[in-house]
């Protein structure tokens, strides 16, 4: 008798993960609310704090993007400010949850779960479907008929 390794885990977590991958999201109109404005990077910004750790409604994807490259671009900022990392450090965790919480709102213009965030940890086939679902535009019935 052996131990279970990570072979094990692989044959199992990712045919767990295909099938979360590979489901349609429910058809008809999206559950999480009505469509979401286009936002300019001041409005993205603006809404990314106003929305700290508001995890419901939705995303666009110009709120999501310009949001995210707010804080990269901060975080570039920082580290070259300060190398020791401390206020990168500082910047990482106060962006933490408002950055969860943005990514779940985006999951929910594409009508599906905030909780499919938790994919893009099996890589690399979870990071690139959460990333192709953070690029994908709704459709405009809101009716989902692809994988993708």
């Amino acid at each position: 008798m052996g131990s279970f390794s990570l072979f094990h885990w692989l044959v199992v977590l990712i045919p767990a993960a295909l099938i979360f991958i590979l489901r349609k999201p429910p058809a008809g109109p999206n559950r999480f609310g009505g469509p979401p404005d286009a936002m300019g990077f001041g409005q993205a910004i603006s809404s990314y704090f106003k929305k700290y750790v508001d995890f419901s409604g939705r995303a666009s994807r110009s709120e999501f993007w310009f949001s995210a490259l707010f804080v990269v671009l901060v975080s570039i900022v920082l580290y070259l400010v300060d190398r020791t990392a401390t206020l990168n450090g500082i910047w990482s965790l106060a962006t933490f949850l408002p950055s969860i919480a943005m990514a779940a709102r985006r999951f929910h213009d594409i009508n599906r779960s905030g909780w499919h965030q938790l994919l893009g940890l099996l890589a690399p086939i979870g990071t690139i479907a959460v990333i192709v679902w953070y690029c994908r535009a709704p459709a405009a019935n809101d009716s989902r008929a692809s994988v993708f």
